[in-house]
């Protein structure tokens, strides 16, 4: 019994030890990523204007929607090597990536086609007077050759990686890119180079990331050869993964499109700025949900239950925790932040109090549902979830198209917020249900305790604090100080009335550092 215990304790330190891992390579990138997304869009805006930063966002986005001819190939495949690379079955785990390969060259063909078509279709809809219709389509022509190099090279290796925990390694090569394709970027924008030549140049940086990651896999997983007969069979869930994807796609990207086609490309743009910043936020709150799909997979394939919801429930109030502290500080601090980042900018009006509020309440509803969403890909419910998730889908495009026209931007984002509290409300009693097998009362108290902490929080301070930032320094001060009260309103909050899985995180804490010690001892 006692090496069993041992054996089980070393099993949860390391799957705490990738997380760990990948938690601080995941911030690391992210980090990088939010500078990055601030610097480069201003540098944008100053060198080609509004119009053509809308006309990027807008193209990028369909390409967006393109890349679902590879929907539900990933989550399939990792969802499949679970099992074999717990069990180091080395035979199974060449089988499906050799199939994951065979399905993405497909998928690749497939893309190369549609990225053809609306080069050719895209600019006889979408009108500009910043580029000649031939430009629009070869713009789309070089934006797309990004996506098509995912596909004939990084996809197979990003399977492997985040399925075997090691997710890192692709932040890591990522941060290399994001970096070379920033210093492109910058320095072609400060010249005003044609934004066809500077994104034809910047493909060089992807270009740099798949050979990092293929020298990595080669060197560290000696044994996968794609030359093993493909297991086809293994990637049954493909389909049914193929529409949780396409939620996704459609969640983040529809704002864009519906703006696109009911609007005009300098509202777009308008979009592009504050999605610009909830993105960051949004990669910030993703530094603590990376790598963890894999890790409670793992736990699930081993049929861990009391393993399973016991870091559940920890994790649960972990991310609840912390969405509170960053979507109340993002409440009150995100339109003086973009007043500042506007600054100088004529060409549009950026400052617009209703849609700093929608765009932070629908991050707020989208990651509400993050703990469940993340064990539906976990436990490869796929099939399981795909009335809801066609649902989802419904809402915010029927809504959108029935909304945008009457209420502008703020119609479409209206829209998101209804199919993310649907998915919430799902989500919320579906995995407790068929997954964890938890009290659901669990969750929505947890849920109520969140929300009365963003209240307490951002109430007093919209009301007292009139918040006056003329530089990027006055507006960290602002947000620092209301950082610190936001985490005391939860810490105190978390005494009070979840105070058991407050003690649970920290023991873990605390006992992941002391086995460290031992360990190096």
């Amino acid at each position: 019994i006692k090496y069993t215990e041992q054996k089980e304790q070393e099993k949860i330190m390391s799957r705490t030890k990738k997380f760990i891992y990948n938690t601080f390579t995941t911030a690391l990138y992210q980090i990088v990523v939010m500078i990055v997304g601030f610097i480069t869009p201003k540098v944008f805006l100053n060198a080609y204007g509004s119009e053509t930063n809308g006309l990027v966002t807008s193209i990028n986005q369909f390409i967006t929607y393109f890349n679902l001819v590879e929907a539900g190939l990933a989550g399939a495949a990792v969802y499949a090597l679970y099992k074999p690379l717990a069990e180091k079955n080395y035979s199974k785990i060449n089988a499906i990536v050799s199939a994951a390969k065979k399905f993405y060259l497909k998928a690749g063909y497939i893309f190369v086609g549609l990225i053809i078509a609306m080069a050719l279709i895209y600019p006889i809809f979408v009108k500009t007077g910043v580029l000649s219709t031939f430009e629009v389509g070869l713009l789309v022509l070089v934006l797309g050759a990004n996506g098509v190099i995912e596909f004939f090279t990084l996809s197979k290796y990003r399977v492997l990686l985040t399925a075997s925990q090691k997710t890192y390694i692709i932040s890591l090569s990522s941060i290399i890119y994001v970096i070379l394709n920033t210093i492109i970027t910058i320095v072609l924008a400060q010249f005003k180079v044609n934004i066809i030549i500077l994104k034809t140049v910047a493909i060089l940086a992807i270009l740099v990331r798949s050979f990092i990651l293929m020298t990595y896999v080669k060197k560290k997983y000696k044994y996968i050869s794609y030359k093993e007969k493909p297991d086809y069979q293994s990637m049954n869930k493909r389909w049914d993964a193929l529409f949780l994807q396409v939620l996704t796609a459609i969640q983040n990207g529809a704002a864009v499109v519906i703006t696109t086609i009911f609007t005009n490309l300098t509202t777009v743009s308008v979009y592009s700025i504050y999605n610009m910043v909830m993105h960051g936020v949004n990669g910030v709150l993703q530094i603590f949900t990376t790598g963890l799909s894999a890790s409670f997979g793992d736990v699930i394939a081993r049929k861990e239950e009391n393993t399973l919801k016991k870091s559940y429930r920890e994790f649960e109030f972990s991310y609840y925790s912390i969405i509170t502290v960053v979507y109340s500080v993002s409440m009150v601090m995100l339109l003086p932040f973009v007043k500042i980042y506007t600054t100088g900018i004529t060409d549009a009006n950026y400052i617009l109090p209703l849609i700093s509020f929608l765009m932070v309440l629908n991050g707020l509803l989208y990651n509400i549902k993050t703990p469940q969403g993340m064990l539906v890909i976990s436990a490869g419910l796929y099939k399981e979830t795909r009335i809801q998730t066609i649902t989802q889908a419904l809402i915010i495009v029927v809504l959108g198209v029935i909304l945008t026209p009457i209420f502008g931007l703020a119609g479409v984002l209206i829209a998101s917020c209804i199919s993310n509290l649907y998915r919430d409300i799902d989500l919320i009693f579906y995995i407790p249900k068929n997954v964890t097998k938890i009290p659901v009362v669990e969750t929505l108290r947890r849920i109520g305790i969140l929300i009365l902490n963003i209240v307490i929080i951002v109430v007093p301070c919209m009301l007292l604090i009139n918040i006056k930032a003329d530089s990027y320094f006055q507006w960290a001060i602002y947000a620092i100080g209301i950082t610190i009260y936001a985490i005391m309103v939860v810490i105190i909050n978390a005494l009070l009335f979840d105070k058991e899985q407050l003690k649970s995180v920290l023991i873990r804490i605390k006992s992941m550092f002391l086995h460290k010690k031992v360990k190096e001892k």
